[in-house]
């Protein structure tokens, strides 16, 4: 077998290097397998420590997720921290999933941040996401470390590292750990050798703080009291959730919650989906048919890190339609606004944020009540750096992106499912208590602030192939934009990358002023905004394709949908998908 440069030289370091044996013996067998494409795509580069951290497939080499890789991820960041903190006391907080092999990884973790003299808070079992976030500020730590890979297959895991405000790192901090991590480059580097004395285990003393102020932040206790017995299915697909969300929808006052058993259960082989994603319908199968059998008001499921939320409503006939991320995000944030309104809660303080590929309709919305609206860039860390940078000056609302992840208050730094779910319950009481659906909520969102329609299309390009045809696919669409989508002129293009909006009328370019990011985006006359992104965490391009149409009564609602639509159906088609 021949490979690569890269390829070969890192076969050599692990199987002559000082790694275990049963993972030398591996490496040997594909050898004598002559498994070269899985060699290849298991060696030809290091896994990437990016500004998230790291999220691959878990097994040998070194582009894998195994004990060596998150060893060296682990000896990175305490070296950051060290240099950073030289004359304090360094505390961080670990947590983990419920994939398969998080608490091996989280334990390495402990190991190898106790071996470097740093103080150690480590969930005793598994917790979601945002309550990490949530332990960082609330014990005082550095830094922290969540093992998960969100809602990506069973084969996968990952690593999310945090800085002291609870957010995930940004510039220029995310840089420096990453070149701290690329400085690792050898084993011997990494002290596996943990101290126990620097281990404080937390237990649920720190969930039922963070209840306590979730429940603090309620708007609407009045409707709820009034609705305790909306009829709710909660499905945790396998994973995190379970620990929390059942917990806060009865501190919100919630009597009358139904889990879903057969997802009940934390399983990192997710044995009742194919994947654990509450974006995918399949995910809330289950769900569905216990929701239909109970004539319920509201489904909800988390993914496995319990930091993104889908739901099910019923339309006038009583069946469950799925909500997309954007429908969510913007029906939650009408309703914090209206309910905001409703209190005299509104000083000229309060700001909203989401991210550029998001839908439009929330800036819409903002302007409209006179809130102060802030646009980032994709992953809910931009808007957690906003929060820590304004939180001495204004009030934050909430705030979300596409990816069904949301945020209410400013409890934690990153989106937060435990928090969604109980505010999507609250939202449904409020409009129940006034004898309105959260499907006719939506409709009145949609009559007052126009129709906005969004649909995101996935193409998943697996291995080293797969991420070169990425990039040439995103080389094309910037040398040579569409000169039409839909049935309308392109006339703008914004490019992350550069930093560079373009005007396509005039050729003028003109400054994004946002931190840079391999986003592409159209913009239509007629305001149609399609955008093209590599994924950060998964191997595939995403196509995000938003439009727009007035909606000016009621019955028109599914003749503007079916508009609308078509119209996606057509652009996507342009864009050869």
């Amino acid at each position: 077998m021949n490979f690569d440069i890269n390829t070969q030289a890192n076969l050599d370091k692990w199987l002559n290097g000082s790694y275990d044996s049963e993972t030398k013996a591996h490496i040997q067998a594909l050898i004598d397998k002559k498994a070269a494409t899985e060699l290849t795509d298991s060696f030809y580069k290091d896994l990437e420590f990016g500004t998230g951290g790291l999220r691959g497939i878990m097994g040998v080499g070194s582009n894998r997720f195994n004990r060596y890789t998150v060893g060296a991820a682990t000896q990175g960041l305490a070296n950051y921290l060290l240099k950073k903190y030289p004359a304090k006391e360094i505390k961080v907080a670990i947590s983990y999933d419920s994939r398969n092999n998080s608490s091996y990884f989280a334990q390495i973790t402990a190991d190898v941040f106790s071996a470097n003299g740093i103080f150690v808070y480590f969930f005793k079992s598994l917790r979601p996401t945002p309550l990490l976030s949530f332990a960082i500020r609330e014990l005082g730590c550095q830094s922290g470390v969540m093992i998960t890979a969100s809602h990506n297959p069973k084969e996968y895991n990952g690593y999310k590292a945090y800085g002291a405000d609870g957010g995930q790192f940004t510039s220029p901090d995310d840089h420096l750990v990453m070149q701290e991590v690329a400085a690792i480059e050898d084993i011997s580097a990494i002290k596996f050798e943990a101290n126990p004395a620097l281990v404080s285990y937390l237990n649920e003393e720190i969930d039922e703080i963070y209840l306590q102020k979730i429940k603090a932040l309620s708007v609407s206790p009045d409707a709820i009291q009034a609705q305790a017995d909306l009829k709710i299915v909660y499905s945790s697909i396998h994973g995190t959730g379970i620990t929390l969300v059942p917990k806060a929808l009865e501190k919100f006052g919630f009597i009358n919650v139904h889990i879903v058993a057969e997802q009940q259960e934390p399983n990192g082989d997710f044995p009742t989906v194919i994947y654990p994603n509450p974006e995918e319908k399949e995910a809330l199968t289950l769900a569905l048919q216990k929701a239909e059998a109970l004539d319920a008001d509201l489904v909800l499921a988390t993914d496995p890190d319990a930091d993104r939320v889908g739901i099910a409503i019923k339309d006038p006939s009583g069946k469950f339609v799925l909500l997309n991320g954007n429908q969510t995000g913007s029906l939650l944030i009408y309703y914090m606004l209206t309910a905001w309104k409703a209190h005299q809660k509104l000083t000229g303080k309060e700001y909203i944020v989401s991210t550029v590929v998001t839908t439009g309709l929330i800036e819409k919305m903002c302007q409209a009540f006179q809130v102060d609206y802030i646009n980032t860039l994709t992953g809910f860390k931009w808007i957690g750096q906003v929060m820590t940078q304004k939180e001495k000056e204004s009030i934050f609302i909430a705030g979300g992106e596409e990816s069904y992840g949301y945020l209410v208050g400013d409890l934690v730094r990153d989106k937060d499912a435990v928090i969604s779910c109980a505010f999507i319950a609250e939202m449904a009481a409020f409009y129940k208590n006034q004898g309105i659906s959260l499907y006719n909520a939506l409709i009145q969102m949609y009559l007052e602030h126009g129709m906005y329609k969004e649909e995101l299309v996935s193409i998943t390009k697996q291995g080293k192939a797969g991420a070169e045809e990425i990039k040439s696919m995103m080389q094309a669409f910037r040398n040579q934009p569409p000169v039409s989508l839909g049935g309308s002129k392109v006339v703008g293009l914004k490019d992350y990358e550069l930093n560079s909006f373009l005007d396509l009328n005039t050729g003028m370019r003109s400054e994004l002023g946002f931190p840079k990011s391999d986003v592409l985006q159209f913009i239509t006359e007629d305001g149609s905004i399609i955008s093209a992104r590599p994924s950060g965490t998964e191997p595939k391009i995403k196509f995000y394709c938003s439009v727009r149409e007035p909606l000016n009564h009621a019955a028109d609602f599914n003749q503007v949908n079916a508009k609308l639509t078509e119209k996606i159906n057509q652009i996507m088609k342009e864009l050869g998908n």
